[in-house]
């Protein structure tokens, strides 16, 4: 497969070749029930892919936007962590391996290839894993190791400069998800990277490993401007962000729907064992356009919640905040704060 295309197309034509031949009936239904699944909480001693039919759903339903989630959390943490690159990374529950995509893509001008230790209790998803990437051309990925783990409390782990759990935590008892934070936490050398569903029941799990990272001596790089406590007060709201995911024909059908790409909310944290540069602020919400008026609600380095509007008058920094983004830090670092 051609790798110097942009890597969202060459994980979806892996993806269309990897369905090619499956009944779109099986594929559906296999869906309705993953959909159950990853909606709710649904804590299991058993792995939720269960053969090569439910990967190849779950593949259609789930990989683009798990891919989109984490490229997108991991592109915020590059910001905060500087010219940090790490050698080695270790996926926890990386089923078919959408995290590991996204690793292999945000370190693919590297001096050496990433080497990807991708961890799953399903081998059907191993499996699938396997061929997804040695179809995908990139070196880091043709080159990763796939290996059967159990998934919980009874997980060791060697040492990895980074550290990444995407849409696990859901899947695990509350026992079995404290340690697992905290055997990751020990064993990355770099920095721990966990995203979850953009849900209020994500963002609490985001939470509770935040602060277990944090109790461990990691700094929080990303998306907080600090590693002091939310300023959201539990139930009232949650902090989540959103990735654009672009949908090929295969996944509309799989999916249902006629647009060409939806929106994936998740919550993630990013933190480090070394000292990150966090964003002074994180929009933190869709923006606000009005007639000369830019209105942003952010995450502050005050540990605040804070709105803050950019009118015409502040020139430079009004451009900037009308191209700004949900999820962007601010202000940018070409302009200055308003007064």
């Amino acid at each position: 497969m051609n790798h110097s295309l942009p890597v969202p197309d060459v994980l979806r034509s892996a993806l269309a070749g990897l369905l090619d031949g499956l009944p779109p009936s099986q594929a559906a239904g296999a869906v309705d029930r993953l959909i159950g699944h990853y909606r709710g909480v649904v804590p299991t001693h058993a792995p939720v892919l269960r053969d090569r039919s439910d990967v190849a759903a779950y593949a259609a339903y789930r990989m683009p936007a798990t891919f989109e989630a984490v490229r997108s959390a991991l592109g915020a943490f590059r910001d905060a962590a500087g010219p940090w690159t790490p050698a080695t990374h270790t996926d926890i529950g990386g089923g078919t391996g959408a995290a590991s995509w996204a690793v292999a893509e945000a370190w693919e001008d590297a001096d050496t290839p990433v080497a990807t230790t991708v961890l799953d209790w399903a081998e059907p998803a191993l499996a699938i894993g396997r061929e997804l990437a040695e179809a995908s051309g990139l070196p880091g990925l043709r080159t990763a190791r796939w290996e059967r783990a159990r998934i919980g409390s009874a997980l060791t782990l060697e040492r990895a400069d980074l550290v990444t759990v995407s849409y696990v935590l859901n899947e695990l008892t509350p026992d079995d998800r404290r340690t697992l934070i905290d055997t990751a936490a020990a064993a990355a050398t770099g920095a721990v990277v966990i995203v979850e569903p953009g849900t209020p029941g994500g963002y609490a799990r985001v939470i509770e490993a935040r602060d277990r990272l944090i109790a461990a001596g990691l700094r929080v790089a990303a998306p907080c401007p600090h590693s002091a406590a939310c300023p959201i007060e539990p139930g009232t709201d949650w902090c989540h962000f959103s990735a654009r995911v672009s949908r090929s024909s295969l996944h509309r059908q799989i999916k249902g729907g006629s647009l060409a790409y939806e929106d994936e909310k998740f919550s993630y944290v990013a933190a480090t064992r070394f000292t990150p540069e966090p964003a002074p602020a994180r929009i933190v919400r869709r923006l606000q356009i009005r007639k000369g008026q830019v209105l942003l609600d952010l995450c502050t380095a005050e540990e605040q919640l804070r709105r803050e509007t950019v009118s015409k008058r502040h020139g430079t920094l009004y451009r900037a905040a009308r191209d700004a983004e949900w999820g962007d830090p601010w202000p940018p670092h070409s302009a200055e704060s308003p007064s």
